[in-house]
């Protein structure tokens, strides 16, 4: 492992302490004023399309992104950088599928665009259920990744630091959900984007110029530094060592580009703009930042294995989640002078936030959730009690997930990140693509795609590589590794569009009768929006 000298740790100390500082005013100054619903969950739907498009960005370069994507672009080079542009790829679906259906059915949770279609506690106690599901698991990776960069960054050896930095991080993301509310937590998601990306925009072009600006030159010593020379350059590289190299990259591509389209924390930014042309601009936004960045993480991820070689970038980490932080300190030169010191620390703090926004929304997604969709959904609950119980909420979920990071982080979290993009995948993308534009869809059919979904993705994932049988796995001493694949998005998004369709066949006549009367009710609503509401101003 690289150790940094004392100015950088130094600046990055200063640098994390005022960011802690200058988010949590943030999300007091614009958190909630008055114990009201729409403020809330939605900012009064009044983000601007550039804001709210920052926003949606940053939800989506969150530290899969920065680190894992990083590091697979600099170990793997070819395969990484497509898998980068299925990030992409998934926003374009975002946008021209799902975005404005979402705004037009949905109010402030996933599960009202489901039960739009087909009310009743069931449906919403099950959606909350699966939203937890595919949450947490995403949550605890951040969480523990923040004791890993800290101690990375900073120089700590000690495993009560890094416990230390886990559990303060925790409380600064539940700070954010249940203080700043939508709007707090979209300006910290702002900050995050423009920090990080302003910051590997300047990363990227020393490592450009270090190469004559040239890419060409820049991946073949890519290549060589690799030690893979053109194998770098060519597809397969990733899952070269399993049964099914092809379907395997198939099968991790799928997961990207439809569980990150659908992920709770994503879809919640649809409800937050004004209007369908609001919407558009903001995804068109979106894209924009979001291929932007793919651009520079790829420039840093190639640019860290040609200035430092594969075997320094696996040294320090074997599966190259460093690769971004070693790629940002090579293109500053061996040693530090106090502006490129001061510069790194905005590389680090620039991803210290990407993990505290991040985990922030995800909070905020899961106590939305969990106080919309079942605490108030009897009757009788208030405005008042009901921003109560969600800020209770985010506490409630915050506690279990600083636990879980705190005993999972010497472990290989890439399992818990797999699993939240394949129940995106696998159980929310069919429940939403059903419920939004099949006439005949029914409660029993969403309930089956719902669990049907999760339980074919909590069941393949525990037989994968990722998980036993290999050293980098969960546990590295086990071996009951039966699923040839590496994800289990090949399989199991086929299951949950199957079960979402079995269950309405053999719901009879009778129900699906009804399920297109209840479709023909709503789909003005779904195809041209309510009908305009009153401004509230912008923030």
């Amino acid at each position: 492992m690289t150790d940094f000298d004392g100015s950088a740790q130094s600046w990055s100390l200063v640098a994390f302490s005022s960011v802690v500082a200058v988010t949590l005013m943030l999300c007091v100054l614009t958190g909630p004023d008055r114990e009201d619903l729409a403020e809330f969950y939605t900012g009064y739907r009044s983000l601007s399309p550039l804001r709210n498009g920052l926003a949606i960005a940053g939800d989506y370069i969150s530290a899969a992104t920065v680190l894992t994507i990083g590091g697979v672009i600099a170990l793997c080079g070819y395969d990484g950088v497509v898998l980068a542009l299925s990030t992409v790829l998934s926003l374009l679906l975002l946008m021209v599928l799902l975005a404005e259906p979402l705004h037009h059915t949905g109010r402030f949770t996933m599960a009202d665009a489901l039960a739009r279609r087909s009310p009743g506690r069931a449906v919403r106690v099950t959606a909350c259920l699966v939203t937890l599901a595919s949450l947490v698991p995403m949550m605890v990776v951040q969480l523990a990744g923040v004791g890993q960069l800290l101690a990375y960054v900073l120089g700590f050896t000690d495993s009560a630091m890094r416990t230390g930095c886990i559990v303060g991080a925790g409380t600064l993301m539940i700070g954010y959900a249940a203080i700043g509310g939508m709007r707090g937590t979209a300006l910290v998601q702002i900050l995050k984007t423009v920090i990080l990306l302003g910051s590997g925009l300047v990363v990227a072009g020393l490592i450009l110029h270090t190469f004559g600006w040239s890419p060409r030159t820049l991946f073949r010593a890519a290549a060589h530094g690799s030690g893979a020379e053109d194998g770098f350059l060519r597809y397969g590289l990733q899952f070269a060592s399993g049964p099914y190299p092809g379907l395997d990259m198939v099968s991790t591509q799928g997961a990207i580009v439809l569980g990150a389209a659908c992920l709770p924390h994503v879809t919640m930014r649809m409800y937050t703009a004004g209007n369908a042309p609001q919407v558009r601009r903001a995804m068109s936004w979106a894209i924009s930042t979001v291929t932007l960045f793919i651009a520079v993480i790829t420039v840093i991820g190639v640019g860290a294995t040609a200035l430092i070689g594969r075997a320094g970038i696996a040294g320090a980490d074997p599966r190259g989640n460093t690769a971004y932080l070693l790629g940002s300190r090579a293109a500053f030169g061996a040693h530090l002078s106090r502006p490129e010191s001061l510069l790194f620390a905005t590389v680090t703090t620039a991803i210290f936030l990407t993990l505290l926004a991040s985990v922030a929304s995800m909070t905020l997604a899961c106590a939305n959730s969990l106080a919309h969709d079942i605490a108030a959904a009897r009757p009788n609950v208030s405005p008042v009690r009901e921003i109560a119980l969600a800020r209770l909420a985010a506490l409630a979920v915050g506690l279990p997930v600083i636990l879980l990071a705190v005993v999972a982080q010497h472990r290989s979290l890439q399992p818990l990140a797999t699993v939240s993009f394949c129940l995106g995948a696998s159980a929310i993308a069919p429940a939403l693509v059903y419920s939004l534009f099949w006439r005949r869809f029914t409660r029993a059919g969403l309930l089956c795609t719902l669990i049907g979904g999760t339980v074919s993705v909590l069941v393949l994932m525990t037989g994968t590589n990722l998980v036993s049988g290999s050293p980098g796995s969960a546990f590295p001493d086990a071996d009951f590794n039966w699923f040839p694949f590496t994800t289990t998005a090949l399989v199991s998004v086929p299951a949950g569009f199957l079960c979402g369709l079995l269950g309405t066949v053999l719901s009879g006549r009778r129900a699906t009768a009804r399920e297109r009367e209840r479709y023909a009710a709503i789909e003005p609503v779904l195809l041209a929006g309510p009908p305009p509401r009153p401004g509230r101003g912008s923030l």
